[in-house]
């Protein structure tokens, strides 16, 4: 039966700068740096990740997603990546994140191969597009053919919890090969027993929580775009509290 709960590692992903010294100070090993996390997550500019390495000292692993939604692009977007890889890499990102699917739901690989040789020689990790494919099995067969050093995953399931047996099954087909993280609703209340059930040896989340902005004059019938929830007047942030208990949960401590 997998178990591995001491020396787990804790990854949390960030949007801000603030978020970065809560998530760090909480205890988190390593930051996934993102802009926009309500969207899933996107490339951070060059300022934030600046900032972010000037404040906090864990590894910080920047987003490479040009927009939301799908994880199929077209040839500029591509460009873009590519050109997002090369400028985060000699910015001084410790690592990168990024995925890209075929129209059928496969690990495109001649395109992520592109990017990890643009990233080299920082580490590359995959995201959670790994969990909109058409078969998780085969696209961890690709990753390790691309020689991709971990794979962020909720087991092709709405939370990492739900996936728990998806998630199992592939640290053990991966066998050490690749590094299978387990991410996606990652709570304080279920991570040790996620961690002692599946054998990941490392967990992620964002440990989102919603501050009211500070701002005293307000126009709320103004959206600044497309969604109207949380609005213009909550901002998203980093709950060190839930980081600080994840991080004591999966070290027994």
């Amino acid at each position: 039966m997998p178990h591995r709960t001491k020396g787990t590692l804790v990854e949390v992903a960030v949007d801000a700068v603030a978020g970065a010294r809560i998530a760090a100070a909480a205890g988190a090993d390593r930051l996934e740096l993102c802009s926009s996390l309500q969207e899933g997550g996107l490339t951070p500019s060059l300022g934030l990740l600046q900032a972010v390495l000037e404040a906090v000292t864990v590894p910080i692993f920047a987003m490479v997603r040009p927009r939301a939604g799908d994880f199929l692009y077209d040839d500029d977007e591509f460009d873009v990546m590519r050109r997002d890889v090369r400028a985060l890499r000699e910015a001084g990102a410790h690592g990168l994140v990024c995925g890209i699917l075929t129209a059928d739901g496969c690990i495109d690989e001649l395109r992520m191969a592109e990017l990890c040789r643009l990233a080299a020689p920082l580490p590359v990790t995959c995201h959670r597009a790994f969990d909109l494919t058409a078969d998780p099995f085969a696209a961890l067969d690709a990753l390790l053919r691309l020689g991709i050093a971990r794979v962020l995953t909720s087991g092709a399931a709405r939370s990492a919890n739900e996936g728990s047996a998806t998630i199992q099954a592939l640290v053990a087909r991966a066998r050490g090969r690749i590094t299978v993280m387990a991410g996606a609703g990652v709570r304080d209340d279920h991570a040790s027993a996620l961690v002692a059930r599946t054998g990941c040896a490392e967990v992620h989340l964002s440990a989102t929580c919603w501050r009211d902005s500070a701002m005293t004059f307000r126009r709320p019938d103004v959206p600044m775009g497309t969604s109207e929830a949380p609005g213009e007047y909550r901002r998203r942030a980093t709950d060190g509290d839930l980081v600080a208990r994840v991080v004591a949960a999966v070290r027994g401590s």
